[in-house]
């Protein structure tokens, strides 16, 4: 909602991979709020933290709102749950809403399909999104790599 804490976890992790495998040359990445509560603010401290712990930097992601021309210009859009899923799906475009699928669609062994808010709680919280995100991440560098890059 704020891009603060999942959405800049994901978009780090997501950079990480595509970075490992020298792949940033067919990438953009980036992350976006749904709501306007912390334009130009860094990622939470705690999800730096956690990023950190596991060897990724997020320091230089400022959080920002989704804007109309992102459903064009991004192929894309990976909400985190369901309610913000309902809220891109009206504002986009007709032609462009097979791109806005749940983050976790490319995760489909991973139990949940959201992720979690971990906001208002603890460490611990942090810790099972980076998991989370970074399960998805793969899945969906993987269908990235099988259908767009070969």
């Amino acid at each position: 909602m704020g891009n603060i804490c999942r959405s800049p976890t994901a978009h780090g992790v997501f950079e990480h991979l595509v970075n490992a495998e020298h792949l940033e040359k067919h990438f953009e990445i980036d992350s976006a709020g749904t709501h306007a509560y912390h334009v130009g603010s860094k990622p939470d401290k705690r999800a730096q933290e956690t990023a950190n712990g596991r060897g990724i930097d997020l320091s230089y992601i400022r959080a920002r709102q989704v804007k109309a021309s992102d459903f064009e210009y991004y192929d894309y859009i990976l909400p985190m749950d369901n309610e913000n899923y309902g809220l891109l799906i009206q504002s986009c475009p007709e032609e462009f809403t097979s791109k806005v699928k749940l983050f976790l669609d490319f995760a489909p062994e991973h139990p949940l399909n959201e992720v979690p808010d971990p906001y208002y709680g603890g460490i611990k919280g942090f810790s099972n999104v980076f998991d989370m995100v970074d399960i998805a991440s793969n899945g969906l560098l993987k269908v990235i790599k099988d259908h767009h890059l070969t």
